[in-house]
């Protein structure tokens, strides 16, 4: 039978770069809320915001402009996430305009 228990020095350090994690996913935070609140400000300034108003191709060079800084999820992963980052924005911004 096989042991499956981490050495003690995995152990440590996978929650060291856990605790790093957990820092970098903060800061992602604090990016997205001020992202979500720039755009929020260009949803109400456009003749045709919010879901309506998206730009497909200002998206897409988004994209390909991240995909540079961000190889290893290249351009496909980083299309998804930025899919959901505009839509949270989006709805959120519509959220409040409503209210």
């Amino acid at each position: 039978m096989h042991d499956h228990r981490i050495p003690p020095q995995t152990d440590e350090h996978i929650a060291h770069l856990r605790g790093r994690i957990d820092v970098l996913d903060a800061e992602l935070a604090q990016l997205l809320e001020r992202r979500a609140l720039v755009a929020a400000e260009v949803q109400r300034l456009k003749p045709v915001g919010y879901f309506a108003g998206r730009d497909s191709e200002r998206e897409r060079l988004l994209v390909e402009r991240m995909a540079a800084h961000a190889p290893r999820l290249g351009p496909d992963r980083l299309a998804a996430i930025m899919d959901s980052v505009i839509s949270a924005g989006l709805d959120a911004a519509q959220q409040e305009a409503t209210r």
